[in-house]
């Protein structure tokens, strides 16, 4: 018979919190890499360290919110050009909301789901 220990060890880990946050700038390079790493570290690290759930779930959120964005925008483009402004509000999302998130996961506080569509909750 095998006893499992359940009680894990919670660590604070800030940096990782940023690292995560930054990763999303692989979109910018490898096209997907902005997904998938976020995804894995959160995956990885949820329980075990604090504030990596709530975090991770704000980048996968951000990032599936921009995938829409994306995927909206460029039909609405023929729609009296409209899609362009929904892509340039994801590009300049894109861009910005990394960077507020990893000095607010710095500084220990709540991540900003500013436009963001809270799909996993």
């Amino acid at each position: 018979m095998e006893v499992v220990n359940q009680n894990i060890a919670l660590r604070e880990d800030r940096n990782l919190l940023v690292v995560a946050h930054l990763s999303q700038y692989l979109d910018y390079i490898t096209g997907f890499g902005g997904l998938i790493v976020p995804l894995v570290l959160w995956l990885s690290t949820k329980d075990s360290v604090i504030g990596m759930n709530e975090h991770g779930k704000a980048i996968i959120n951000l990032q599936l919110s921009l995938i829409l964005y994306v995927i909206i925008g460029i039909p609405a483009i023929l729609l009296l050009g409209a899609g362009i402004l929904l892509l340039v509000f994801a590009g300049i999302l894109s861009f910005v909301m990394p960077i507020v998130n990893a000095v607010k996961a710095a500084n220990g506080e709540a991540p900003s789901h500013f436009g963001t569509i809270r799909i996993i909750s």
